[in-house]
């Protein structure tokens, strides 16, 4: 093996680690330490931006451990026949640089994968070193998470909820018989029980004994996953489907999708080119849709079983559904509110509360942030119809964003 500086080292393993999108900081806290020891900041210019539900920016030293893997995922760029340049972090290269990118306020946390290297237990035992050395020797309270190995042994992972603030275990593939297809290696049942043990810790650590005791924190932030998009033939309605499953049965923190990257030197199995952006960016939006406002799987997608790229999902879904609307503000309920496009889930509490004292009217609306350029086509109000405004072609040449803007909805 080459032997590489340091910061070659980090330039070939935080490059690689860009293809993991599983990398947000959402609901971590910092940890509480006493007489002002261990170390953290919130300001600072880092190396990977998250962003909470809040929209506070989370600077991450996002980092593979190494990318030397002994697995052939026929998507992944560092397979084990990927001619690709390889580099691997000792456990306490990986210490130095957090604590001292830390020092210097480039970031908040941590998020740090690996390849797979000698076993999965080898490898997990290394990624919970890391976490134990930082919390415990250097007393790091900053944020952690921590991308799981499935394979490794569940007493190991269970260590690592021990000092992540989050982790994550990827499915890889929406369905098992794209990972049948394209990584024959790596089994969908291990995955879930993997996910299903995490999800019981978690649950154990939100239960008081009964003497009113704290058990030990566990994975506080959560847990979530990756779905890689456009590298099998999974269609949108598939995709959201195993999402719904895996919110449902695992109670995870979120789903990410990440739009397949044509890779160097690729599997004859693999598509020749990249799925649209957009086709990612639309599953975000339908991923909202299920998880704030009411909506199932099935009917984002609609018959052909793909989100439209030209609208956002909740236009589309309004627009296949012109008989529901317009709706009246003055007596809908909440949900039947939430379907209204420009109405987000702030804009519906504002009305259900501002309605007990009298009727609204379209300049109501406005004041309390609702975006009526959009809404008011399907909405009514004291004074106000849309009359012919619900006409679909009009209403999709008017929403239809021009291809570099990409807004939520």
């Amino acid at each position: 093996m080459v032997k590489r500086t340091l910061p070659q080292k980090l330039e070939i393993l935080a490059d690689a680690a860009k293809y993991d999108a599983s990398c947000a900081s959402s609901g971590g806290e910092r940890r509480g330490s006493r007489q002002g020891d261990g170390l953290g900041s919130t300001t600072g210019s880092g190396i990977c931006h998250a962003y909470a539900p809040d929209g506070r920016c989370i600077s991450l030293l996002k980092i593979l451990m190494t990318n030397f893997c002994i697995y052939d995922c026929a998507y992944c760029i560092n397979r084990a026949s990927s001619g690709v340049e390889r580099a691997r972090f000792t456990v306490e290269e990986v210490v130095k640089l957090t604590v001292e990118f830390y020092r210097r306020n480039y970031i908040e946390g941590l998020f740090l994968s690996s390849g797979i290297i000698r076993s999965p237990d080898d490898t997990m035992a290394d990624m919970v070193q890391i976490a134990r050395t930082l919390r415990e020797r250097e007393r790091f309270r900053g944020y952690i998470h921590l991308k799981t190995i499935p394979d490794a042994d569940p007493l190991l992972v269970e260590e690592a909820g021990r000092y992540a603030d989050r982790l994550s275990i990827n499915v890889e593939l929406p369905t098992p018989a794209g990972m049948a297809e394209l990584a024959p290696e790596k089994d969908p049942r291990q995955i879930r029980r993997a996910m299903a043990d995490v999800s019981v810790l978690r649950a154990a650590a939100r239960e008081r004994s009964h003497t009113g005791k704290r058990p030990a924190r566990f994975a506080p932030a959560g847990h979530s996953t990756q779905m890689i998009v456009g590298a099998d033939g999974a269609d949108d309605a598939t995709i959201l489907q195993s999402s719904a499953t895996l919110y449902a049965g695992y109670k995870l923190s979120r789903v990410y999708y990440s739009a397949f990257s044509p890779i160097p030197d690729p599997s004859a199995r693999l598509p020749l080119a990249a799925p649209p952006l957009r086709r990612e960016h639309r599953l975000y939006q339908a991923d909202w849709l299920m998880r704030f406002y009411g909506f199932d799987a099935p009917e984002i997608a609609g018959r052909s079983g793909m989100l439209d790229l030209e609208i956002d999902p909740k236009l589309a879904w309004a627009l296949s559904h012109r008989a529901a609307f317009p709706v009246d503000v003055n007596r809908a309920a909440r949900e039947v509110l939430l379907r209204v496009p420009g109405f987000g889930t702030k804009t519906v509490q504002r009305i259900l509360a501002a309605r007990r004292h009298g009727a609204l009217r379209f300049e109501d609306l406005q004041a309390m942030g609702a975006a009526m350029g959009r809404a008011r086509a399907f909405v009514t109000l004291p004074g106000w119809t849309p009359r012919g405004m619900l006409d679909a072609e009009s209403l999709r040449a008017r929403f239809a964003p021009p291809p570099e803007q990409l807004a939520l909805f």
